[in-house]
């Protein structure tokens, strides 16, 4: 069983000592985000990740998750300066896959193999045209029409809906990393 930092306390003080009532767990963070994703329909879309594409991309997908709320950074690329949204693409490629990847989202685009957004599987980049100009905001598809991102100043990693008005009007395509020795990378 694991303890929270007040449930441990309220242990030490009544060491030795009988208290008056049981100390009741407290959540745990961890507890609190497994409501979170669920209440989010995350849990559901890492469990279908596993089933429908290689253990690469549902490792690069868990692994984003871990990431929610760090805050943007324009040019950040680093957990400890915040992300931008290719800088956020390109720190979780590297480190979850060992795939290097371009700095800009239009560098990404480029380098990366085009498909249509019917094939898209969770691990896939998504473009989007928020800057008047092609290629300008990237994300990573995490499967049932949504992905994780770094979003803008004042926001911060976070889950969007593809099919919300605002993401839909903009979505400029998307694209697949290949990976060496994959078959169905394209």
């Amino acid at each position: 069983m694991r303890l929270t930092l007040s449930a441990l306390m309220a242990a030490l003080l009544c060491a030795g000592a009988v208290c008056a009532q049981p100390v009741a767990p407290q959540p745990t963070v961890a507890d609190e985000l497994g409501t979170f994703m669920t209440d989010k329909g995350i849990l559901g879309t890492i469990s279908d990740v596993g089933s429908k594409v290689g253990s690469q991309a549902s490792d690069l997908v868990a692994s984003t998750l871990g990431f929610l709320g760090v805050p943007y950074r324009r040019g950040g690329a680093t957990l400890e300066t915040g992300f931008d949204c290719s800088g956020f693409v390109k720190y979780m490629f590297e480190r979850t896959l060992g795939l290097v990847l371009p700095r800009s989202a239009a560098q990404q685009a480029a380098a990366t193999e085009k498909i249509d957004a019917s094939e898209l599987k969770p691990g896939d980049l998504v473009f989007f045209n928020t800057m008047r100009r092609a290629f300008s905001h990237v994300g990573i598809y995490v499967g049932n029409g949504k992905f994780i991102h770094s979003p803008k100043p004042g926001g911060e990693v976070r889950i969007e809906d593809m099919q919300t008005s605002y993401w839909a009007r903009r979505f400029d395509g998307a694209r697949r990393v290949p990976t060496a020795g994959s078959a169905d990378s394209k």
